[in-house]
């Protein structure tokens, strides 16, 4: 049994290349196990880029409010409390709506090493198709 106190490790900002605005993501299970844990938070406007994940993924929201975009739909509306499923494969993206912050629990299993393929950022027109 190993604990990691709190503390133990430093947040880190996300990668540009994956995320627009100022997202930090904290570990909280990593390797040798194949799921991945992280919490991640989103300053209002900051969202992941397009992707999609091998074997799904869970986010459970924390706090604040959110969106949740797929391929092909408006995005949705997530608040604190609220749990999504994202089967595999399926291309889609998530952040905080542009007032608010969120922070969520990401959970992924990770296949060949891999939890996620990156696409192209999220345009500033399918980020604002989920206000109103």
């Amino acid at each position: 049994m190993e604990i990691i106190r709190a503390g133990t490790r430093a947040s880190q900002q996300a990668s540009a290349d994956h995320f627009t605005g100022r997202v930090w993501q904290d570990t909280v299970m990593a390797a040798p196990a194949r799921v991945r844990v992280l919490r991640v938070t989103f300053e209002p406007g900051a969202r992941t880029a397009w992707h999609r994940h091998p074997l799904g993924q869970t986010l459970h929201v924390l706090s604040g409010v959110g969106l949740m975009g797929r391929r092909g739909a408006a995005p949705q509306v997530i608040q604190a409390g609220d749990t999504v499923w994202i089967p595999p494969g399926e291309e889609h993206w998530h952040g905080a709506t542009p007032e608010v912050m969120m922070c969520h629990l990401a959970v992924q299993e990770a296949e060949d090493g891999r939890t996620a393929d990156w696409l192209e950022q999220v345009s500033e027109a399918e980020y604002g198709a989920g206000e109103g």
